[in-house]
Parts: structure tokens; C-alpha cells; sequence
């Protein structure tokens, strides 16, 4: 009894020996074996893989995956004009080298990052002494990207990184800085506002001016137009009247007595005293009478 259950005891380890010299390596891994710090291999590709048993051999596994190093505070940094800005940042890499890597910070995930955080910082700064402030914004942006990226890139290579692409998330004024901005931009809007209205308004008087000018010499030329129309036609009418009045003498002596009339008598109210033999009622009387 004693017997087998030794013997179960030792196929037990043995089948726990067989199993822990085994490992699988993922597609997006790297494993690295080593023992007592020293890497005696690094395996790139997938699949099953076998190694000696701990602690004579252990197994470290590394992500071969594009990784991102993002911050969650942005960095004070100084630009050639002596102004503080903030800068956030963050950095896409990778693991090249894992057996580098692994030298350089034992497979710590957090001191690798750590390391290239301080790269970066060391980066940006170098490239934000030399640049306003208009310039990391817009002006040459994408040229302080491309120089922290160099610059990032060369260090990387150094502890078997590689750096795969580096943005600016976003750049600012620090509070102080802000307050004094804001304010400067809002006087400067406002003056360019007043200038604007300034602008406006003597163009509004310009336009004004040049309507009333405009406008006086249309209803002159209409008045002269009109008087000369209303003297071709009072010209005309006479020449008719003329014509007309002009084959009845009789009739047009008539005709101007009773204008006469209607003149001197608009209303019911209108008196005149004048002698009633006068030539004024002349055709007040008989025809017979008028024909004198």
C-alpha cells in the first residue's frame, strides 16, 4: 500500500515536472526564458515551446502590440518667449528587442514607461525652448512632432523600443497666462468692433449723402422735364385755342364771360356790387340785346 501510494506521489511530480517545463506563446507575445536574471532565449513566434523546470528556468512574457504611454497631467514648459504652457502628450510604441528590453529594465512594464516619459519630456522641452508659443500651436507643429519623434526615437532604440508615433494632445496657457490672454483678445476684438462700426458708420453717411444727392438731382430733372412738357402743352392748347376761338370771334367773348362768371361766383355767398349796365352782364341779357 505504502508502495503504490509512493509511486502515485512520484508520477504526480513527474507529470507536474513535464508540465510546468511547457509554456504556449501567443501570437501577440514575446517569451523570454531565463535563469537567475540571465536570458538564455527569446522565442518571437507562436505556439508550444518547452523549457527546463523552475527555478532552473523561468518564462517572462512581453506584449509585442503597439502600446500607448498617455499621462493624465499635462507638463509646464517654457517657450522662447519666456511664456509657460502646458503640454499633453502621449506616445505610441512598441517592444523590437525584447532581450534589450528585458536587460534594461528586467521586463518592468512601469520603469520602461517611466524611462520613456522622461525621454519625452526631455524631447518636447528642447523643441518648445526654441519656439513661440504660436508656433507649437500652429505655426510648426507638426515640425516639433517630428523632432520629438527623432529625438524619442534614437533614445528608444537604446533600451529596444520603437517608437511609433508622437502627438500633442493639446497645448495651453497656464491659468495666469490665460486670464491676461482672454483679456488682451477681448480688447483687441472690441477694438477691431469700434473700428468696424467707425467704418460702417461713415459709409452709412456716404451712401446717405450720395441718395440725397441723387435723389435732388432726379426731382430736378423730373420738375424740368415737367414744366417742359406742361409748356409744350399749354403752347399747344393755345395754338388750339387760337384755332378754334379764331373762326368765332362772338363765340369766344362768350366763352370767356362765362369763366368770368364762374370765377366770381364759386358759392352761393359771393356778391358783387357793380352797375348792371356794365359790358360784364352783357350776355346776361337777351341774345337779341347781345347781338348789339
Amino acid at each position: 500500500m505504502n508502495r503504490m501510494f509512493s509511486y502515485l506521489i512520484a508520477l504526480a511530480i513527474a507529470v507536474v515536472l513535464f508540465f510546468s517545463t511547457m509554456f504556449v506563446v501567443d501570437q501577440r507575445q514575446y517569451a523570454i526564458v531565463f535563469a537567475l536574471g540571465e536570458v538564455k532565449s527569446v522565442i518571437k513566434e507562436p505556439g508550444l515551446h518547452f523549457k527546463l523546470p523552475p527555478p532552473f528556468q523561468n518564462v517572462l512574457f512581453l506584449d509585442k502590440r503597439i502600446l500607448t504611454l498617455d499621462t493624465p497631467d499635462a507638463d509646464r514648459f517654457i517657450t522662447a518667449e519666456k511664456k509657460n504652457i502646458l503640454v499633453d502628450a502621449f506616445v505610441k510604441w512598441r517592444i523590437t528587442d525584447p532581450r534589450l528590453y528585458f536587460v534594461s529594465f528586467g521586463g518592468d512594464e512601469r520603469s520602461a514607461q517611466n524611462r520613456m516619459n522622461q525621454i519625452v519630456k526631455a524631447s518636447l522641452n528642447e523643441e518648445i525652448t526654441k519656439r513661440t508659443v504660436r508656433e507649437v500651436i500652429s505655426g510648426e507643429r507638426g515640425k516639433v512632432m517630428d523632432g520629438i519623434q527623432k529625438k524619442v526615437s534614437d533614445e528608444a532604440k537604446q533600451i529596444g523600443v520603437e517608437i511609433v508615433d508622437v502627438r500633442l494632445k493639446r497645448v495651453d496657457y497656464v491659468d495666469q497666462i490665460n486670464n491676461s490672454v482672454f483679456d488682451r483678445m477681448k480688447s483687441e476684438r472690441a477694438r477691431v468692433a469700434n473700428e468696424l462700426r467707425s467704418t460702417g458708420a461713415a459709409e452709412s453717411e456716404k451712401i446717405r449723402a450720395d441718395a440725397d444727392r441723387q435723389r435732388t438731382v432726379i426731382l430736378a430733372e423730373a420738375y424740368r422735364d415737367a414744366e417742359q412738357v406742361r409748356g409744350q402743352g399749354d403752347a399747344k392748347a393755345s395754338q388750339i385755342y387760337a384755332q378754334a376761338f379764331g373762326q368765332n370771334p362772338e363765340f369766344y367773348k362768350f366763352y370767356r364771360s362765362l369763366e368770368a362768371y364762374r370765377a366770381s361766383f364759386k358759392t352761393r355767398n359771393d356778391t358783387l356790387v357793380i352797375d348792371p349796365n356794365s359790358e360784364f352782364f352783357k350776355y346776361f341779357k337777351n341774345s337779341g340785346a347781345g347781338a348789339k
